[in-house]
């Protein structure tokens, strides 16, 4: 009898052992392949506009339009695909404007850099970039979401290369004081889902979840081939999880900052969204840190987060107007 239980015992664990071996190799293969198919798809889809040199890493910048405006966007924390995501606010600005998309290290077709996220950092390669690629200013800088600190202190820092700022529900210094939240961050292990291939498989599970939220033909078909084969190589790496915790720091840094008084603002916001018993909402927000500025203002839409996905062309409209405005003044 106690033969047998030694038997069933000794079975037991080589059962277990075979499957901890078989998962390993799974995971093995699942790797290489992963990593076989983002070099496959890198070449199969190739940078849309211009790799410039910054800091020993290329940076993507993709330009589109002329006119007399040149309006810098700059994409919100864990937007894989910025230009991508971008496109259909992008099409109708570039009628009228000279529309720049900075995809920061992270992220498009970006490297990844070794660099700290600090608010220091970031601008000092956006401007890097820009002088690169003799993109001349002063600029309307167009933060969406995390990169409204971003704007608020390159617009306090180097006030004579910002004309303006247009906001896309930005995140601004004041905000977590305001409604009494905290910082968001984001555990270290994260930054190996790329690498390991767990974002290509969220990707293959559940493709929709990386995706703009948008009525059909919004986006081109490529567009979207795109983004989810960068959504597969970059997924939440290293340098968008840095940026993520540093989040707090760069807001202690810039908590005291407000937009110069003289500097036309444009935000757009949501309609709904959260309130506070103090009756506190974004649209209260946003009103104490515009400027004095005849043309500033705040534009409240129907829409996700991620307004340009649906109200991109509301938003041109009134960017159009606006931008008109600071040409009279």
């Amino acid at each position: 009898m106690k033969i047998i239980k030694t038997k069933k015992k000794l079975r037991f664990w080589v059962f277990l052992r075979n499957m901890l071996i078989a998962i390993v190799a799974l995971l093995v293969v699942w790797v290489i392949f992963s990593n076989i198919m983002t070099f496959y798809e890198k070449g199969k889809y190739p940078a849309i506009g211009q790799l410039v040199e910054v800091d020993g890493n290329n940076m993507h910048v993709y330009t589109k339009g002329n006119g007399d405006h040149t309006i810098v966007l700059l994409s919100g924390h864990g937007t894989a695909a910025p230009a991508l995501d971008f496109e259909p606010l992008i099409n109708e600005m570039a009628k009228n404007n000279k529309v720049v998309v900075i995809e920061p290290f992270g992220y498009g077709w970006s490297d990844i850099t070794n660099k700290d996220r600090t608010v220091e950092n970031i601008v000092a390669e956006i401007r890097t970039a820009l002088k690169k690629l003799n993109i001349q200013g002063p600029y309307i800088l167009m933060p969406h979401s995390i990169s409204g600190i971003y704007s608020m202190y390159y617009a306090n820092t180097y006030p004579e290369e910002v004309k303006a700022i247009i906001g896309i529900d930005p995140t601004l210094p004041k905000a977590l004081k305001y409604f009494g939240e905290t910082a968001p961050t984001m555990p270290q292990y994260f930054g190996y889902v790329a690498p390991t291939g767990i974002a290509r498989l969220a990707l293959y599970l559940t493709p929709d979840n990386f995706l703009p939220i948008a009525e059909e033909g919004t986006y081109s078909e490529e567009n979207l081939d795109r983004t989810k084969a960068i959504s597969a190589w970059k997924g939440n790496n290293r340098n968008v999880v840095s940026e993520a915790n540093e989040i707090r720091s760069n807001i202690n840094k810039t908590v005291d900052m407000k937009f110069p008084s003289n500097m036309p603002v444009l935000i757009f916001t949501t309609k709904k969204d959260r309130v506070t018993e103090e009756d506190k909402n974004l649209v209260t927000f946003y009103e104490a840190q515009l400027t004095n500025y005849p043309a500033s203002k705040i534009v409240t839409l129907e829409g996700h987060h991620y307004l340009h996905w649906t109200r991109y062309k509301e938003m041109s409209k009134e960017i159009s107007e606006f931008t008109e405005s600071i040409s009279l003044n």
